[in-house]
């Protein structure tokens, strides 16, 4: 132990290469673990462990027009699909 270094000194030293070994090791897990994301979507694995989703609400509805009702939904159709550019 060199005679003009403090016991603090080297103590910080010691922290400050424990804090660069966890950073590394916490980095190259970090990595690995995006790299295998990455192969997983890749082969479409993700999304098969994905539920069925079930259709929830209400039923849909549907309401009978009079003839006159209908040539007139049929004209504002119209009228929306010509003013278009």
């Amino acid at each position: 132990m060199p005679e003009h270094v403090s016991i603090l000194q080297l103590m910080g030293v010691a922290v400050l290469a424990l804090a660069t070994v966890i950073w590394v090791v916490g980095l190259s897990r970090l990595l690995r673990r995006a790299r295998t994301e990455v192969a997983v979507r890749h082969h479409g694995q993700l999304l098969r462990a994905m539920p069925h989703q079930l259709r929830s609400g209400p039923a849909a509805e549907s309401v009978e027009l009079t003839p006159e009702e209908h040539a007139a939904f049929a004209g504002l159709v119209r009228q929306f699909s010509d003013s278009r550019p």
